[in-house]
């Protein structure tokens, strides 16, 4: 009874920047991490960005200094500014969050938002 939903996908010329967010609603859960992968047709999701409780944040090699991840824990948010695009960033973006379910046995899994579409044009 989570559910994860991204917005703020679309078209930019190279060089350009977009602010992706994802926000998770339900109820009796606690998020554990919250972050980012992309999907390039024909290739396997990798990991873009992704943010902890404790304060760490991952990225990928291929985005760093050029996007930036933060959290809005009180909006259950996570958005992801992205800046200096290139053609390379044209990809499915998901929204993965770790959650841990309070409703009956505590259960900790993954979540996934539905892909949100960024294309970057040369």
């Amino acid at each position: 009874q989570v559910q994860l939903v991204e917005s703020g996908g679309g078209l930019v010329q190279a060089g350009g920047s977009l602010r992706l967010s994802c926000a998770a609603s339900g109820s009796a859960f606690v998020i554990n991490a919250m972050g980012w992968y992309r999907q390039a047709p024909g290739s396997k999701r990798e990991l873009v960005a992704r943010v902890f409780n404790v304060g760490s944040i991952n990225y990928a090699a291929s985005v760093k200094g050029r996007f930036t991840i933060s959290r809005d824990k009180a909006k259950n948010t996570v958005y992801l500014q992205m800046n200096s695009l290139e053609p390379e960033d044209t990809a499915v973006y998901y929204c993965n969050a770790d959650i841990t379910r309070l409703s009956g046995a505590y259960y900790r899994s993954d979540y996934w938002g539905q892909g949100t579409q960024v294309t970057v044009s040369s």
